[in-house]
């Protein structure tokens, strides 16, 4: 790992963390995890965020994308989600957005994925084709920060992992995003589920191969992301953060150093632009 390590051991809602610890697991696994870093009630508001900013999504022309069948994503603005502030600020995030990132980090996507009552197993893949500085020097220049809407069950179509697999190379893969199916079974191998319950936070780097599993449960399952670079891996250019000049001053300094956006005067909603060809059919 080349990133430099804070050693400080921080505290969250009455529980500790060690952000060294937290940097080393997302190296190893390329996922790491944080119980109860909210409570249940902002959970609640951030769900309700989702689903009213789904509903409104689906009625427009490239509004919500299809990731395989009944599972959408939808892109949103920072202040269409009360919580913004709160994520962006929270120290587990920033700490190791620092760490991993650099000190100046990039905040660039701020969505969910929704999966709905008979979403199907998707492919395994990962989210954009690898940077040479993943697979040759193992750095991760890109992470996604994920919060469950609900406490996650079997039924739920769980989020499944593949650990490790972030510094796959990958560029003979179709879109150098999705493996052959000839190789899938050494993911199912390592293939984890993952349950996180209302108010835990999880860290990826958005190359580890993962999955979302069939959902036969009548409960939607949406899920936050909020996505971070490093200056100069470039994602940004497949978003379009806006915000209002209002609500922009009214950001904490340390929020505005780091999110790329443009500053409006009214805001216009997302049309997806990171359309990921290859999720809209099931597997399974």
């Amino acid at each position: 790992m080349t990133a430099a390590q804070p050693q400080a051991t921080h505290s969250v809602s009455g529980q500790s963390y060690d952000v060294t610890e937290s940097v080393e697991t997302l190296y190893r696994d390329g996922i790491v995890g944080l119980k109860g870093a909210f409570s249940r009630e902002w959970a609640e508001q951030m769900r309700e965020d989702m689903m009213t900013a789904f509903w409104e999504a689906i009625q427009r022309p490239g509004g919500a994308v299809g990731r395989g069948p009944r599972r959408w994503y939808v892109e949103i603005h920072p202040q269409d989600f009360r919580g913004f502030v709160d994520l962006v600020t929270h120290p587990w995030v920033t700490a190791i957005c620092e760490t991993v990132l650099g000190p100046k980090y990039e905040i660039v996507e701020v969505g969910f994925d929704t999966p709905f009552q008979g979403a199907k197993n998707q492919p395994w893949h990962r989210d954009f084709p690898s940077p040479p500085e993943s697979y040759e020097q193992r750095r991760i220049t890109s992470l996604a920060f994920n919060l469950t809407g609900v406490d996650v069950t079997q039924d739920m179509g769980p989020f499944e992992v593949a650990p490790g697999t972030q510094w796959d190379d990958g560029r003979e893969w179709k879109y150098e995003m999705f493996p052959p199916q000839d190789i899938w079974p050494r993911f199912a191998e390592r293939g984890v589920r993952k349950y996180p319950q209302m108010g835990d936070i999880s860290c990826r780097s958005a190359l580890t191969i993962h999955r979302g599993t069939m959902h036969p449960s009548p409960i939607a399952r949406p899920v936050m992301v909020l996505g971070v670079d490093a200056p100069g891996a470039g994602h940004a250019a497949l978003h379009d953060l806006m915000v209002t000049q209002d609500y922009y001053d009214a950001l904490p300094q340390s929020v505005r150093d780091h999110l790329v956006c443009r500053v409006v005067d009214k805001l216009i909603p997302v049309t997806q632009k990171h359309d990921i060809e290859g999720l809209v059919m099931g597997t399974e």
